[in-house]
């Protein structure tokens, strides 16, 4: 039994399902526009909503340092994640790299992950949406009723309508082909980073000194009954759960890490690269280090305009604008983010849908799933599929519920993509690598220390609501995956000894 769960799938065998007429998806993207995804989806909800989020409850203006904690530890999980994608071209990301090194089980645990990492994520940028949008409205008067906008502190029944109808629409955009994301992607992602640098540049006009004081705020107790929200670590250890202090820096990194995801999903894209080997070593990690550069002085100018208690969770760079007197910039600022969160949402969808037609495709979800548009060469029926489901998601749930979440997801991807690099070294060393990570195994290990760590600071009941997605997964993997993969259908039968006398 644990040779059928731990059976690998050939890096010679991924390529050629990829050149399957009815499963192949269309080679169109450019290391430029593989960068250009990456900003697309890696500057958003992070430093447009999730910025006054953690500065408020868990780092005040030291989330800065929050987010260069987390930019190194995507910095560690891009360099494997480089070599995987340039060596393994094939549409999945972490569930591809994980069948072709560690095995079928981990892939499908890897796999169902990310179905869920990606699907919350693109929920919580809808959600981010929405509220700038409404926030666009409200200015020009018009006011969406209470049950038809943002559930984040809203009582009763209601549906954010927004956020749903923006998942639908970026749904029947992918539906249309990969060319016509990017150039609509290309043509966002140049206004959402004029807006970012009009932050950077205009708020520091608007610095007060004051505001950095104190730059690392004391510890505080968390309130009495909310120990499942305290980061794990601090449970595990027997220390008294708190906030702030040098500890709340790497919970506010555990946050803001979300911020950070769209390198992986450019990984999603390998297949539908014209020259993976070359390009998307470049795309992961030009668009990281450029955004990371960007998130670390978007947050000291905006802690600096407002002091961090005082900082809105749905809006912060605007409202800090509106705060200094200059509602010119906030009304900018609500735009910007409005059309910017566009294409992480768009993003995010299109790299969950990309690991569910891989799965589809080697039978650990139906077959059904795994066939392409005969026109548009797209994974049409889960991109419906995911996209319905999704919208309904962000019309009912609050961002505060789900960001979370998409972190513990994503950095236990980053961990098995890390050990995956040094399998596949010992196992594969003959398979030509264009790109590859340096110092292995040392760093790879160090990627994996880096990213448990941030899982550790994470809340423990983000923990109990992972390990329930995680054993459901367990679940359909063992009734219904294991019996229809296609090497389970591809390995011969055992043969039958011949009938004999019985001596």
């Amino acid at each position: 039994m644990s040779s059928t769960l731990f059976r690998t799938k050939k890096v010679e065998q991924s390529i050629r399902d990829t050149e399957e007429p009815e499963h192949a998806l269309k080679k169109s993207l450019s290391a430029l526009d593989l960068t250009v995804f990456g900003v697309g989806v890696i500057i958003g909800t992070g430093i447009f909503v999730l910025t006054g989020t953690v500065a408020k409850n868990n780092a005040g203006p030291a989330v800065a340092l929050a987010f260069v904690v987390a930019g190194v530890v995507c910095a560690l999980a891009a360099l494997c994640y480089a070599e995987f994608a340039s060596t393994v071209p094939v549409a999945g990301s972490a569930y591809t790299f994980s069948y072709a090194s560690l095995g079928e089980l981990p892939a499908w645990i890897i796999g169902w992950d990310l179905v869920l990492e990606f699907a919350l994520g693109t929920a919580v940028v809808a959600v981010g949406w929405s509220g700038y949008v409404a926030e666009l409205l409200s200015n020009a008067g018009w006011v969406l009723p209470a049950s038809l906008g943002s559930r984040d502190g809203a009582t009763g029944f209601g549906f954010d309508i927004l956020a749903a109808a923006l998942v639908l629409i970026l749904t029947f955009i992918l539906v249309l082909g990969m060319k016509l994301s990017a150039r609509i992607t290309s043509v966002v992602v140049a206004i959402k980073v004029a807006v970012v640098l009009i932050v950077i540049i205009a708020g520091s006009f608007f610095i007060t000194g004051s505001n950095y004081d104190p730059f690392i705020p004391k510890s505080q107790p968390v309130p009495a009954g909310a120990d499942l929200q305290a980061p794990l670590i601090q449970l595990m250890v027997g220390w008294a759960p708190s906030n702030f202090g040098v500890m709340g820096i790497f919970t506010a990194a555990s946050v803001v890490f979300f911020a950070f995801i769209g390198f992986d999903v450019v990984a999603t894209a390998a297949e539908e690269t014209r020259n993976p080997q070359r390009d998307m070593p470049r795309g992961i990690l030009g668009s990281l280090f450029i955004c990371t550069a960007l998130y670390v002085a978007v947050s000291i100018v905006v802690t600096g305009m407002q002091h961090y208690s005082e900082l809105s969770v749905t809006a912060p760079l605007a409202d800090a604008f509106k705060a200094t007197g200059h509602p010119w910039y906030a009304g900018l600022i609500s735009f910007g983010a409005a059309v910017g969160l566009t294409t992480v949402c768009m993003i995010l969808l299109l790299g969950q849908t990309r690991v569910f037609f891989a799965m589809s495709r080697d039978g650990l979800l139906p077959r059904f799933f795994s066939y392409v548009h005969p026109r548009f060469k797209t994974p049409y029926r889960p991109t419906i599929l995911l996209g319905v489901i999704i919208a309904i998601v962000a019309g009912f749930t609050p961002l505060s519920e789900l960001a979370e979440l998409v972190n513990i997801g994503t950095l236990f991807a980053f961990v098995v993509v890390a050990i995956g690099v040094i399998v596949l070294r010992r196992t594969r060393p003959d398979l030509p690598r264009s790109f590859r990570t340096p110092w292995v195994p040392a760093l790879p290990i160090v990627s994996v220390a880096a990213s448990l760590w941030l899982m550790l600071n994470l809340p423990a009941e983000t923990w109990v609501r992972f390990a329930g997605w995680m054993i459901l997964g367990v679940l359909v993997y063992f009734f219904y995956s294991r019996s229809h993969s296609r090497l389970a259908q591809e390995e011969p039968e055992p043969a039958t000894p011949p009938a004999g006398d019985g001596q």
